[in-house]
C-alpha cells in the first residue's frame, strides 16, 4: 500500500476515492458481462456460418468431382470474382465494430449454350460459399475487437476490485485508527492538565 498522510484531509480524499471506485465498478462489471455475451454471440454465429457453408458444399456433392479438374476450377475462378465486402459499423458495448452486409461479385458473362448445365448452379453456390467466408472474416474481426476491449475492461475491473478499493478501505481504516488514537491522547492530556490545575488550585487554597 502506498504511503499516506495521516490527516483529516487525507481521510476525506480516501473516502471520496472509495466512493468513486465503488460507483464505477458495477458499470465496468456490467460492461465485462456484455462483452463476454457478445463474444459468445460471435462464436455462435461462426458455428452457424460454418454449418451453412458445409451444407452448401453438400449440395454440390453430385458434381463436386468436377471441381477437381483443373480446367473446371480455372473456369469458375475466371467467371466468379469477389469485388468487395460491403459492411456497416455498429457500437457493441462501447466497441466500434464492422457489420457484414454482403459480398459483391463481378460475374463474367459466359455462353449458356457452350457450357454445362450445372455451371449456373455452380456459379450461384460458389458466390454463397464465398459470401459465407467473407461474413466469417468480418465476424472474426468483431471477435478480435471485442476480445481486446474485454481484456482492457477485465484489467480495470481487477484493478478496482483487487487493488484500488481494498487500498482505500485500508487507508481509511489506518487513518481512522490514528486520528482516534490522537483524539484519545488529546482527551487524556486535557484531563491530566485539568487535574494539575485543580491540584494547583487546591494547594493555593491550603496555603
Amino acid at each position: 500500500m502506498p504511503k499516506i498522510k495521516l490527516t483529516k484531509s487525507e481521510l476525506k480524499k480516501q473516502r471520496d476515492d472509495l466512493k468513486q471506485f465503488s460507483r464505477f465498478l458495477p458499470t465496468l462489471q456490467l460492461k465485462k458481462q456484455q462483452l463476454q455475451m457478445e463474444m459468445l454471440r460471435c462464436r455462435e454465429e461462426m458455428r452457424t456460418i460454418t454449418k451453412k457453408e458445409e451444407k452448401l458444399k453438400q449440395n454440390i456433392s453430385s458434381w463436386v468431382q468436377l471441381f477437381g479438374e483443373e480446367s473446371v476450377c480455372d473456369h469458375l475462378t475466371e467467371i466468379v470474382k469477389m469485388k468487395s465486402i460491403s459492411t456497416d459499423r455498429a457500437n457493441i458495448a462501447g466497441v466500434d465494430v464492422p457489420v457484414f452486409l454482403k459480398a459483391e461479385f463481378d460475374i463474367k458473362e459466359y455462353s449458356l449454350f457452350e457450357t454445362d448445365a450445372w455451371l449456373d448452379d455452380a456459379v450461384i453456390i460458389v458466390q454463397e460459399i464465398v459470401s459465407c467466408k467473407a461474413e466469417a472474416y468480418i465476424i472474426k474481426k468483431q471477435y478480435e475487437l471485442i476480445s481486446q476491449e474485454l481484456r482492457v475492461t477485465t484489467q480495470r475491473v481487477n484493478l478496482f476490485e483487487k487493488v484500488k478499493i481494498p487500498e482505500c478501505k485500508e487507508s481509511v481504516r489506518v487513518i481512522q485508527i490514528y486520528l482516534g488514537d490522537q483524539q484519545t491522547a488529546a482527551v487524556g492530556r486535557s484531563k491530566m492538565a485539568k487535574k494539575k490545575m485543580q491540584n494547583a488550585a487546591e494547594n493555593e487554597v491550603a496555603v
